[in-house]
C-alpha cells in the first residue's frame, strides 16, 4: 500500500470516528460549496464575488492571509506591505475585510473550508495618482499588478523549508484562527500536504516562465498557459510542449473592460482571435481558475451585463488644454478615427502584421492548433465555445479611456502617447512601468526618474516579446498637430 494511500485512509478514519453520531452535519460540511456573492451589489460582486475560479486556483483563506508574514523575504522589493507589494489593491471597508483581509480581485468560497480565488477585477482594476490623490478605477487595466510575481511567490513558498505544518498552523493561530484537535489534524494531514503537492506540480508545469523575459506588472502571457491546461488531453500535440520553445512569447498588457456592449462582433483579444464577447468572457474565467464544471454562468453573466455599459472615467478637467481639443479632434478624424472610433470603418478588424509592424511574438503564441483546442472548451454544455481562430495580425481597438491605458501597444512597450507619435528609434529603449503617477504632459504614467525606478519594473525593449517597433501612424504629423491630438486623445 502506497504511503499516500495510507495517509488518505488515516484521514478518513479520523474524520469518521470524530464525526460519528453527527452524520448530517458531517455530510453537510464535506459537501459544502458556498460562494460569496453580492446579489444586490454588482460593483461589490465584480470586486469580490465568485464565479467558480476557486476550483483550480483556490487556496485556503486562513493560510493565504498569513503567507506574507511567514515568508516576508520572498516578497518583491516594492512599496507596500504584504500582498500590496505585488500591486494588489486593498480597501478599508469592513464589509469585505472583516474575516479575511483580501484585495480587490479575489473571491471567497467555503468548499468545504474557506478558499481564496481570483476574479475579473484582479487584472481589470487599476490605480492612478494625480495631484497627490490616488483613485481606484474599475475596468481599468491593472497596470500596477504583477501577476507573474505573485504566482512565483506561491511557487517559492512551497519549496521553502519553513513551509511546515508547525510553522503555518502557529501563524494561523496567531492571526486569530482557532482549530479543534480534529481540525488541526485535517490541516496537517490533508490540507497543507495538498496545497504543497498541487503547487509544486503547477510550478513544474510553469517552468517555462524562467526561460522567457519577466512579464512585469500589468502584463501576462495569456494563451501559452492554455497549452499547460490542455497538457493532460489525450490528443495533446507535441508542439504544445513549451520547453521546445515553439510558441511565441505571448506576454501582453491587461486590456480595459469598459463598454463591452459596443464591442460585440469585433475581433477581440490583441490578435483578434475571437469575435464573441460571450466566449471571450468564458475563456478569461477559465484562465483565472474556473474549470468547465465549476464555472457559474449566472454570476459571470451578471458581470458581463454590467461591463457592457461600464464607461471609462473622465480625465481630470485641469489635465487637458481644452483650447487645443477642437484642432485635435480634426486630426483624430483625419488620421485615427477610421481604425479606433467605435463607428470607424476598420475598428475591431485585424491589421496584417506586415503592415502594423509591431512585435509579432504575441501573435505567434496563438496558432490554428491551439484554436482548435480552445474551441473544445465547454463541449456538451450550453456555453460551448466555437469562434476561436488564428489570425495574421493585431486588431484595431476602440480607444475609450485611453488616458488610463498606458503603457501602449499590445505588449505595453511604449510608455506614453507622445512616445507613440515618435518614430520607433526615438522611443525609449528602457523605462519603468507599474508606477501610478499620471503624466498629463506626455499622457501616460511617470516612467523615468528615481520615483519610477523605486516603484516600478524595468522594461527593456531589446528583450524578446518587448519590441517597441511598428505602429508608425502619426509620426509624420507636425509638432503642433501632435500636441493638439494629444489633448483630444485625453478626452476619449
Amino acid at each position: 500500500m502506497s504511503s499516500r494511500r495510507r495517509v488518505l485512509i488515516g484521514i478518513a478514519a479520523v474524520v469518521v470516528l470524530a464525526l460519528a453520531g453527527v452524520g448530517v452535519a458531517a455530510g453537510f460540511f464535506l459537501t459544502r460549496n458556498e460562494p460569496e456573492r453580492f446579489e444586490r451589489n454588482i460593483v461589490a460582486h465584480y470586486k469580490y464575488g465568485s464565479y467558480g475560479s476557486e476550483d483550480r486556483t483556490g487556496l485556503p483563506a486562513a493560510l493565504w492571509v498569513v503567507l506574507p508574514d511567514v515568508f516576508p523575504d520572498l516578497l518583491p522589493d516594492r512599496p507596500g506591505v504584504g500582498y500590496e507589494k505585488f500591486g494588489w489593491i486593498f480597501e478599508d471597508d469592513p464589509e469585505y475585510t472583516s474575516k479575511y483581509r483580501r484585495p480587490i480581485g479575489t473571491s471567497l468560497r467555503d468548499a468545504p473550508i474557506p478558499l481564496i480565488g481570483l476574479n475579473c477585477a484582479m487584472c481589470h482594476t487599476g490605480t492612478v495618482t494625480y495631484n497627490g490623490e490616488q483613485e481606484i478605477w474599475l475596468g481599468m487595466p491593472a497596470h500596477q499588478f504583477d501577476l507573474q510575481a505573485y504566482i512565483r511567490f506561491l511557487f517559492a513558498v512551497v519549496e521553502d523549508p519553513r513551509f511546515t505544518a508547525d510553522n503555518l498552523i502557529a501563524a494561523m493561530k496567531a492571526n486569530g484562527e482557532s482549530f479543534s484537535w480534529i481540525e488541526e489534524q485535517f490541516w496537517r494531514r490533508f490540507v497543507l500536504p495538498r496545497v504543497e503537492g498541487d503547487t509544486k506540480e503547477l510550478a513544474t508545469s510553469f517552468a517555462w516562465f524562467d526561460e522567457r523575459p519577466d512579464n512585469g506588472p500589468g502584463r501576462i502571457d495569456t494563451f501559452n498557459p492554455y497549452r499547460v491546461f490542455w497538457n493532460e488531453h489525450p490528443e495533446f500535440p507535441a508542439n504544445f510542449d513549451l520547453s521546445l520553445d515553439v510558441a511565441g512569447v505571448g506576454t501582453a498588457d491587461f486590456p480595459s473592460l469598459w463598454l463591452q456592449g459596443p464591442r460585440a462582433g469585433m475581433d477581440l483579444h490583441w490578435d483578434g482571435n475571437n469575435n464573441s464577447v460571450f466566449e471571450r468572457n468564458r475563456s478569461a474565467a477559465i484562465g483565472s481558475g474556473a474549470s468547465e464544471a465549476s464555472l457559474e454562468n449566472d454570476q459571470l453573466n451578471r458581470i458581463a451585463d454590467w461591463i457592457d455599459g461600464l464607461e471609462a472615467p473622465e480625465i481630470p478637467f485641469d489635465a487637458v488644454d481644452w483650447d487645443l481639443v477642437p484642432a485635435g479632434r480634426d486630426v483624430w478624424l483625419a488620421q485615427c478615427a477610421d481604425c479606433h472610433a467605435f463607428d470607424g470603418n476598420q475598428v475591431g478588424q485585424v491589421v496584417d502584421i506586415g503592415e502594423i509592424g509591431t512585435d509579432p511574438e504575441r501573435l505567434l503564441s496563438f496558432d490554428d492548433e491551439l484554436a482548435s483546442f480552445q474551441n473544445r472548451l465547454g463541449a456538451g454544455r450550453d456555453w460551448a465555445l466555437s469562434n476561436f481562430k488564428a489570425t495574421d495580425g493585431y486588431s484595431n481597438m476602440p480607444l475609450d479611456g485611453l488616458w488610463l491605458r498606458a503603457p501602449y501597444l499590445h505588449n505595453g512597450s511604449v510608455p506614453t502617447l507622445r512616445d507613440l507619435l515618435r518614430a520607433p528609434d526615438e522611443r525609449p529603449d528602457v523605462f519603468w512601468r507599474g508606477y501610478d503617477v499620471f503624466d498629463p504632459v506626455d499622457v501616460g504614467f511617470v516612467s523615468q526618474g528615481p520615483e519610477a525606478e523605486a516603484n516600478g519594473f524595468r522594461y527593456d525593449t531589446s528583450l524578446r516579446g518587448n519590441s517597441n517597433q511598428g505602429h508608425t501612424y502619426g509620426v509624420d504629423l507636425s509638432e503642433e498637430q501632435k500636441e493638439a491630438l494629444l489633448q483630444y486623445l485625453k478626452t476619449l
